[in-house]
Parts: C-alpha cells; sequence; structure tokens
C-alpha cells in the first residue's frame, strides 16, 4: 500500500532543571492571566482535577524521565524512572529533550499526542481526564532553566493550574506564573495516550501527524483503533480515511479498506494515492471494472504517483492487441 509521507519534528530544548523560586517570583510579578473563553462555550467546568496520577518525584536532572514516568504509568504502562534515564537523559545537556521524549513514548507502546500551543487546548485535555507533560522555563530567556512538570488539574475561578512538579505531587501554580513560564517553551505540551485515543485539546492536523510517526515503531494493526477513532472525530479528514484504509488492508480486511479509501477520494478527489490504493484494493477483491475505474484516475492525477499508477494499469488492464 502507498503512503504519503507525513512528518513532524518539534524544537528540541533540553530540561532537566531544579525549581527556581527567584526566578518565579520574578515572573509572577509581572505575568498576567492568560485570556481564556467563556467555559460553557469551552464546554469545560469551571475547575477539574485529575484523581490518582502517579507522582515520581524529579532527581537532579531527572525532570523528564519523571514526567514521562508518570503519564505513562497513568496510560498503563508500568515502568520506573530508572528504566527511563538511559532512553532519556543526555549528560551532555543535563537533561532530555523533546524529540527523544517522543520517540520514547513510542518505544512504550503509546502514541505521543502534541497539542496545539494555547492554554485553551491544554484546559480542554485536563477537563477531559488526561494528563499532560508540560514544558517551562523557570528562569528569563537570557539564562533558560528547561523543566518538565504535568498538569492534573485547574481551577479557574482561583486561577490556579495544579502540578506534579519538582519534588511535590499536586501543587497549585497561579495561571499567570504558569502561562509566563511555559510561553517561553512555545507552550509545548504533550499527552501519552494509548491506541485509540485521541487528546481533546489538539487539531486534526496534529493528530493526524502524531498517529502517523507511530507508525514508525507500531505496527498498522496495533494503531488501527487510532485511526477509527481520528475518522470518527473528524469524518471529513481524507488523509485519515486513507489512513485507516491502510491499517484495515494490513489487518486483512481488505473489504473495509476499500470502503476507507472510498471515503479518502470523496473527501478530496485529487489525493492520487487513495485511487491508486482503491484501485489496487478492489482488484484484489475482483472488482475489475470498479479498480480500472480508480487506477485511471489516479494516472490521470500529475503528481509523484501518477507514472506507478500508469505502471499498475498497464500491468493489470493490458491492451489487447488489435
Amino acid at each position: 500500500m502507498t503512503r504519503p509521507s507525513i512528518w513532524h519534528l518539534p524544537n528540541a530544548r533540553t530540561a532537566g532543571v531544579l525549581l527556581c523560586v527567584l526566578s518565579l517570583l520574578l515572573l509572577a510579578g509581572c505575568a498576567s492571566t492568560p485570556r481564556i473563553s467563556n467555559p460553557e462555550r469551552l464546554g469545560i467546568p469551571l475547575k477539574a482535577s485529575i484523581a490518582d496520577v502517579p507522582f515520581f518525584g524529579q532527581r537532579d536532572y531527572q525532570c523528564g524521565p519523571a514526567a514521562l514516568a508518570m503519564v505513562l504509568n497513568d496510560s498503563g504502562v508500568e515502568i520506573g524512572v530508572d528504566a527511563l534515564i538511559p532512553q532519556l537523559f543526555l549528560p551532555n545537556r543535563q537533561g532530555s529533550v523533546q524529540p527523544e521524549m517522543l520517540a520514547t513514548v513510542r518505544r512504550q507502546g503509546r502514541i505521543p499526542f502534541v497539542l496545539d500551543n494555547d492554554i485553551e487546548s491544554l484546559l480542554k485535555t485536563l477537563a477531559a481526564g488526561q494528563p499532560v507533560v508540560v514544558m517551562q522555563n523557570l528562569s528569563l530567556p537570557i539564562a533558560p532553566l528547561w523543566h518538565y512538570a504535568v498538569a492534573i488539574g485547574y481551577d479557574l475561578p482561583e486561577e490556579t493550574i495544579r502540578l506534579h512538579t519538582g519534588f511535590k505531587p499536586s501543587q497549585d501554580m497561579a495561571l499567570s506564573t504558569f502561562d509566563a513560564t511555559w510561553a517561553r517553551s512555545d507552550r509545548w505540551a504533550m499527552v501519552a495516550l494509548p491506541p485509540g485515543e485521541i487528546p481533546a485539546g489538539i487539531s486534526a492536523a496534529a493528530a493526524l501527524s502524531a498517529i502517523s510517526d507511530a507508525e514508525r515503531v507500531q505496527s498498522a494493526v496495533e494503531l488501527r483503533p487510532s485511526w477509527e477513532a481520528l475518522v470518527e472525530r473528524w469524518p471529513g479528514l481524507a488523509m485519515g480515511w486513507f489512513g485507516l484504509g491502510n491499517a484495515r488492508y494490513s489487518s486483512g480486511d481488505r473489504a473495509g479498506a476499500a470502503d476507507a479509501f472510498r471515503f479518502a477520494t470523496l473527501h478530496d478527489p485529487e489525493l492520487a494515492a487513495a485511487w491508486l490504493n482503491l484501485g489496487l484494493t478492489l482488484h484484489g477483491l475482483g472488482q475489475e471494472q470498479e479498480a480500472r475505474t480508480a487506477l485511471e484516475q489516479a494516472a490521470r492525477l500529475p503528481g509523484k504517483w501518477q507514472d506507478t499508477a500508469n505502471a499498475k494499469l498497464a500491468a493489470l488492464f493490458p491492451k489487447k492487441a488489435p
């Protein structure tokens, strides 16, 4: 099956510092509470707190492994900080970088979703009961002190957010201070979820990228529930149907794959790879006429799949000699 390239590389910063009280006080003095839409419009409660999120205290420069251990255990993966340190910690940089955080989540059979970088996306995700790894700069731009924490709740009337951070679980921080420290990481936030679950506060494009990137490590069969969840939430997403078609095909569900590829072409008639895969799948199902029509449509569309479509047409439907 044909797979167009989808890739995403986050900014790489190193985090692994202890809390700097003086810097936080400086930031708190000049920070303002972020603007948040009416909670009713957002569909979230005024308060939310995720109970029983495991807490792992941070040792020197180990905030990355500690934060990942918390969200991985919450998602059902039993793993300790010591097992994660060799996969994450970079001694020469005294911390962990974002790409390694994401790669480690994938190796543990979970999908790392990087949220849209705004406070409302974070609040929606917390309200849905999904803890979030956040990256903060606990100092000033000229002397950054990068740190990972895990957000587990919020209180809008009190203007606070609740974090597992440093050596202390369930610490409330003023939203103004939190947003000031979080903004310096471009508001980087990540959720680790099992296949089939998608964060509340994420765009269709970001969710598509996360699931596609997970295919580097996890099989199409393992990721099929995620593709199913993606098109259920965004039924007009052509690339979601395309990914689901590939996952169903790999699972042996050829009829279901054909249905998914049809939906992909319906929502994006210019998606040549979907027409090509639809034609090949239908040919395997013995639906020759519809297969030929799909391959001819793929061959008419300019781009990287045009030559392949023409070659498949010639091989599967050779012209008869006069």
